[in-house]
């Protein structure tokens, strides 16, 4: 397995060689924090551009609709081969441990299992993560709208035009989080020249939140109408998103209650064991 070892360790080397230069334009726009592994995406870039992927299958289009929602539709296929990139390159990583192990330990049925099963875990944890950046994203903008739904009702009461309101309650918060970023690329739609109804709607389609998207109908049904007619209706959209984000609130932590149970049990067993063992022990030496 030495050999074996050597091996994969000099192929990476070279492909990491005629790599790392060819997508360091790409690297650098990535952030360390999200992708603290990013110095060894060429690797795995290099490899998916030498077979030539064209990224139009079933699955691909599946984890581009993702990708969008995360990083939006402009960089939908860099993103995408970055995301492929940085699986393969795992993935190869995940072989260089194999390796490893195997110079410690005997080349058996359990251990070709083993180097079966960790880079196919990492494969399928890859896309796990990916979706999961999704779901908190989604989560995040649901627990957060209420609290603009509120600030636009305020605003439109004190007689702001919906696109003065929206452009204000974007503007003066200082948060960074996923709704205020979609709020503030709406507002910059509406000054570049886009029509509020379509920069409106691209907003709920980024955002993919079923509260968001009904926020939005309601508000370019009734926007044409005058303030008088729409601040009775946002003031309703305001309480059931307060009661959406109660029923969430509530939904996640149950949630994580049944995530906490594994772990309980785990340290139930290890309290036993730890319990118990003196007395089995005792009992055999009677």
């Amino acid at each position: 397995m030495a050999v074996f070892f050597t091996v994969l360790i000099i192929t990476f080397g070279v492909l990491y060689f005629f790599s790392k230069d060819k997508y360091a334009d790409i690297v650098c726009l990535l952030d360390k924090n999200e992708f603290p592994l990013k110095g060894l995406l060429p690797v795995g870039m290099f490899i998916l551009d030498a077979f030539k992927r064209s990224y139009n299958t079933g699955y691909d289009r599946k984890l581009a609709m993702a990708v969008a929602e995360l990083y939006g539709h402009r960089k939908v296929l860099l993103m995408l081969r970055v995301h492929w990139g940085s699986k393969i390159s795992l993935v190869l990583l995940a072989l260089l441990f194999a390796g490893f192990v195997g110079i410690f330990t005997d080349v058996d049925g359990g251990y070709l299992f083993f180097c079966t099963l960790l880079p196919a875990a990492v494969f399928v944890f890859s896309d796990r993560e990916l979706f999961e950046k999704v779901r908190k994203r989604r989560r995040a903008i649901q627990l957060e709208f209420p609290d603009f739904v509120n600030k636009l009702t305020l605003l439109v009461n004190a007689g702001l035009t919906v696109s003065k309101a929206w452009e204000k309650a974007a503007r003066d918060s200082q948060r960074q989080t996923p709704l205020y970023k979609e709020l503030c690329i709406a507002v910059q739609a509406v000054r570049s020249g886009a029509s509020e109804h379509k920069a409106y709607e691209e907003f709920a389609k980024r955002c993919h939140v079923p509260a968001v998207t009904r926020f939005v109908t309601v508000v370019l049904q009734n926007i044409r109408k005058g303030n008088s007619e729409l601040v009775p209706v946002l003031r309703l959209l305001a309480d059931e998103c307060w009661e959406m984000r109660k029923n969430a609130a509530r939904k996640f932590g149950e949630e994580a209650s049944t995530k906490m149970l594994l772990p309980m049990m785990l340290m139930l067993v290890a309290i036993l064991l730890i319990v118990g063992m003196p007395a089995v022990l005792a009992l055999r030496n009677i």
